[in-house]
């Protein structure tokens, strides 16, 4: 694994049914393909789709999107938040839900498609963990002791991330293999350090959404968690969800981090040292390759 890698994105996604908008049925193969093959010439290798169960997930149109990219990505197992939680969260155990993660690692999606390679992203509401939030979590953890994957965790607008930190540091879980997802959108930078002190990693995945949090921002947070050695803890990528989001409805496009946010980062000062390990090395690492 020797080019970028984008620790948090969906290649297709379908939240439609619950946010009542179909915007946020992401199933646009053709642009999607287009994007992601310019994604490959700009040198990304590895692709971390986050979209699990409960969340629209259609492994066989990811796996199309990889045979005609070039692009590996890496499909994820786990259930993400409520309301978005399958009916299976309600019903089963946590040792039931934790036993079919383990079985779409080993054995793989579906029973059929491709091993899952990451725990992700499970989420918690804004501001707290609900029971059955907390069943996802104690699952995943189950299961990624069992199997030693990696999670990626969904925190709404960066809240809750102390409390998520503080719950992985009693699993024993290595916690330099575990991602608190969007902590950019906090919008706090010693909010972002008292996480990173508990050693785990964190997610500036929502690169481009002005509207939650501007990127100048995030540049200068960036710039300052370089100056205070914290590039061995930090992953890049978007979270595109929405067709919307996509460059032929005029968004910013999967390519935005590269074409935009990079060169703001490098006019800013920021060494390549650090982009290399928010891109290449930290999630090599992570992800076990």
């Amino acid at each position: 694994m020797n080019g970028y890698t984008l620790m948090h994105e969906h290649t297709t996604i379908d939240l439609s049914g619950v946010k009542k908008d179909m915007d946020c049925r992401l199933d646009c193969f053709e642009e999607t393909l287009s994007e992601y093959r310019r994604l490959h010439e700009l040198g990304v290798d590895t692709i971390v789709d986050v979209t699990n169960d409960g969340m629209g997930r259609n492994s066989a149109y990811v796996c199309e999107i990889e045979n005609k990219t070039g692009i590996r990505i890496v499909q994820s197992t786990g259930f993400y938040k409520e309301p978005f939680l399958p009916e299976r969260v309600y019903t089963q155990t946590v040792q039931e839900m934790a036993d079919w993660m383990i079985a779409e690692i080993r054995t793989g999606i579906d029973g059929c498609g491709p091993k899952a390679g990451m725990i992700g992203e499970i989420g918690t509401s804004k501001n707290t963990m609900t029971e059955m939030e907390k069943k996802v979590f104690d699952a995943s953890v189950i299961a990624a002791r069992e199997t030693g994957k990696p999670i990626y965790t969904h925190t709404t607008l960066g809240t809750y991330a102390p409390e998520q930190a503080a719950y992985f540091a009693q699993t024993g879980l290595p916690m330099d293999r575990i991602v608190l997802g969007h902590i950019d959108l906090s919008g706090d930078l010693s909010y972002i350090c008292r996480v990173l002190d508990s050693g785990i990693c964190v997610g500036f995945d929502t690169v481009g959404k002005n509207n939650y949090f501007p990127d100048e921002k995030r540049v200068e947070f960036l710039l300052e968690l370089e100056q205070r050695g914290r590039m061995d803890q930090i992953v890049l990528s978007e979270d595109l969800t929405r067709k919307s989001h996509l460059g032929f409805k005029g968004g910013i496009g999967y390519c935005y981090l590269f074409d935009t946010f990079i060169p703001m980062l490098k006019a800013a000062g920021l060494k390549q040292e650090s982009l290399d390990k928010m891109l290449i090395h930290n999630p090599a690492r992570i992800l076990g390759l």
